[in-house]
């Protein structure tokens, strides 16, 4: 049978057609489909923080668009901004950044294009820990890079330990690539254990990349103090980051990256000829992210998800469904179906279709645990957790 493409003569590349979906997404896009035809949906599939900017980041937004030109910026972004996200490190986490070395960004996943780009030739390994992002993998192996996903159990939080990645590593590998906290699990990686992981990769000259995405929602210590970034210990690890979910900024695509000094050119260049800049309006409105009114804004919710996450791993417990390793960041539970009778994967479908909550399976997250766990996202209301996990006791009320 030929297909479309094929008829007119059009070949796909091995790429693209190798390239799995985003799962999350496509259950977000079963959702939104479900809610067309009139339904309500609980979605606990995507990480969207409910609340959106701070209030003093869509003035600021309303005031860049009044009519000025808004031309492109600089490919590494507004200076202004580049100084401000330096700023932010210096005074959230006590460490000094030049701000020469901040790349603002198309949101972090063109922060992730820009440094596989830059860091990957077709064949050099990578290591990521399993279960983990799908998109990270995904850019990686469009730039040619051998993925080696390496097993994070339980029993290490879900994250890679210094022990897994020197086991891992062969002549092949170029570098390791982490995120604390975790995207599915919400589990962060132990400081003195992350830098012993940077220094078992920078032992055999290998590259570190962090993604701190979800850093800054991180518990706080017993003296209040905000998560370290890799950067106090590892000042050459590459940091990821975005606006997308400490700020609440998720559909304005604006990230960046903090890389060492002698990968700024290059980065430059590479930014110049795909994106040439980020969006000129998000950066300008960006700047007031940083006011004290927003970081009290912004702190204000992050006490709001530790609510919420009790509320759902209490009414994760009552339902029976276990959460092997409870989160300490981020705002996703892992929790294990196993007992269910069902793949994590039949789960989220059936009730998506039976109970209309939009969850999303391990199978988006990697393979060792892909058919047993499922993520919920309790980026979405109290109210909407509370009517969710209501219609879940319903939906395994009716499993044999």
């Amino acid at each position: 049978m030929t297909t479309g493409t094929e008829r007119r003569g059009m070949k796909l590349s091995d790429r693209a057609q190798r390239i799995a979906p985003f799962y999350a997404m496509e259950f977000g896009k079963n959702a939104a489909a479900l809610e067309a035809e009139g339904n309500h949906v609980v979605k606990l599939s995507l990480g969207e923080p409910d609340f959106g900017a701070p209030p003093a980041v869509l003035q600021a937004l309303r005031d860049a668009t009044d009519g000025r030109p808004l031309a492109y910026t600089a490919a590494l972004g507004l200076p202004a901004l580049r100084q401000a996200i330096a700023h932010f490190y210096r005074d959230q986490h006590g460490v000094t950044v030049d701000p020469a070395r901040v790349v603002v960004t198309a949101g972090a996943s063109a922060a992730l294009v820009l440094l596989a780009a830059a860091l990957v030739d077709p064949g050099d390994e990578v290591l990521i820990g399993d279960p983990s992002y799908p998109c990270n993998r995904q850019i990686m192996e469009s730039f040619g890079a051998q993925v080696s996903l390496v097993k994070a159990a339980a029993e290490t939080r879900f994250q890679l330990d210094a022990a897994s990645v020197a086991e891992a590593w062969t002549d092949a590998t170029r570098g390791v690539m982490i995120a604390t906290p975790s995207n599915p699990t919400g589990t962060s990686v132990d400081k003195h254990e992350l830098e012993r992981i940077c220094a078992t990769a920078r032992e055999r000259g290998g590259w570190r990349i962090v993604d701190e995405i979800y850093l800054d929602l991180a518990d706080h210590d017993e003296q209040g103090r905000p998560a370290s970034t890799v950067l106090a210990f590892d000042p050459d690890a590459i940091v990821i980051n975005s606006f997308s979910k400490y700020f609440g900024m998720t559909g304005w695509r604006l990230g960046w990256c903090i890389v060492p000094e002698e990968l700024v050119p290059a980065l430059e260049r590479l930014a110049q000829n795909y994106f040439l800049c980020a969006s000129t309006p998000a950066q300008h409105a960006a700047l007031a992210c940083f006011t004290p009114e927003s970081l009290a804004v912004c702190e204000e919710r992050r006490e709001e998800f530790l609510g919420r996450r009790a509320l759902v791993l209490e009414g994760l417990r009552e339902l029976g469904l276990p959460v092997p390793v409870p989160p300490d960041g981020a705002f996703y539970v892992y929790f294990d179906v196993s007992g269910t009778g069902l793949s994590s994967w039949e789960f989220c479908q059936r009730a998506l279709a039976e109970a209309h909550v939009a969850l999303t399976p391990g199978k988006d997250f990697g393979e060792h645990s892909a058919d047993t766990h499922v993520r919920l996202s309790y980026a979405a209301s109290r109210e909407e957790l509370g009517e969710g996990l209501r219609r879940l006791g319903g939906f395994l009320a009716s499993l044999p």
